[in-house]
């Protein structure tokens, strides 16, 4: 019964047959379980005849989830907020499946309240990245999930918008941003859209069937696509420290290569030089810019300042 409940919570829609199939039982036995879960609460609707099916919907009331009303609305406040700026600790993706799940099957009554609640709250201190709406991360995260084609109006990076038809595969979370892998329809190409710059996003009602990511990793799609992002700076630094090292540091936002043992050079693509200057402060290695110049002012400029400040009397103003 829980294998059950678990599958139809991972799809929108089960044909018959096939759910049966994949619980290894008859059909018969299947219009049985389904029915033990009507009696315990769980709104399961059936579409009868060839190419039937079951769906799991939102009902009247919670079903027996060992959740009361109070601690539901939590739950989905909390995920929500977890979804739209707590990327960064490693439960964004987590959480954006699990809300799936909670909405799904919550009542239209605790909805409201949940939306009351993250309308009228605001977070006590930022840095944790761009603003997302939770809502639309759900929309898009049951849009890849059930192979639904998704339409959405997209502001690109140097203001233009446009409207999008695309087929959904995966939600990626880096680096405290959220990006979706799907292909364009317009543009017969695959495409990486942040979610933050993604308006109002609806299922197009249309079923797609999923074609592979290049490479079969949406991670690393998501990485090479950025790194090769047209970007203000061009930046190659050598660097007196082990490759693995500097990598560590950098993370996905650049490449490493040793040259030595304990050397290496690093190049990245960025708009600002802020992240290569904190990046080089944060490995307390010996360096050597190469380029661009602006880069080694701004060094200059970071280090003059921190100088300043330590040779300030202490209490000065």
């Amino acid at each position: 019964m829980l294998r059950l409940l678990s599958l139809l919570q991972t799809r929108r829609y089960w044909p018959g047959p096939e759910l049966a199939a994949k619980l290894g039982v008859s059909e018969r036995t299947l219009r049985r379980d389904i029915d033990r879960l009507r009696e315990l609460g769980y709104p399961v609707d059936a579409e009868r005849g060839v190419g039937g099916g079951y769906q799991l919907r939102s009902g009247t009331a919670m079903p027996p989830l060992l959740l009361d009303d109070e601690e539901a609305v939590a739950i989905a406040v909390g995920l929500r907020s977890a979804a739209a700026g707590a990327v960064g600790a490693g439960v964004g993706e987590t959480s954006v499946r699990a809300l799936a799940k909670v909405i799904q099957v919550m009542p239209p009554r605790l909805r409201r309240r949940v939306q009351a609640l993250q309308d009228y709250t605001e977070p006590g201190t930022g840095g944790a990245g761009p603003a997302v709406d939770a809502e639309a991360l759900t929309v898009l995260a049951q849009c890849c999930r059930d192979g639904e084609r998704l339409r959405f109006a997209y502001r690109a990076r140097d203001g233009r918008q446009s409207a999008r038809t695309v087929e959904p595969h995966r939600l990626v979370a880096l680096d405290r941003r959220w990006y979706l892998v799907a292909w364009d329809l317009e543009r017969l190409d695959w495409r990486v859209f942040r979610v933050d710059r993604l308006g109002d996003p609806l299922p197009a009602g249309e079923r797609f069937r999923p074609r592979p990511i290049p490479g079969g990793d949406a991670a690393a799609f998501v990485c090479r696509r950025l790194a090769a992002a047209p970007s203000r700076h061009r930046v190659v630094v050598d660097v007196q420290a082990p490759a693995a090292r500097v990598q560590r540091a950098l993370g996905v936002w650049g490449r490493v290569e040793a040259t030595g043992e304990h050397s290496c050079r690093l190049e990245m693509n960025t708009d600002s030089l802020d992240w290569p200057v904190m990046i080089l402060a944060m490995l307390g290695a010996d360096f050597h810019v190469v380029r661009p110049p602006e880069l080694l002012e701004r060094l200059r400029a970071t280090a003059a300042a921190l100088t300043r400040s330590l040779e300030r009397p202490a209490g000065g103003g």
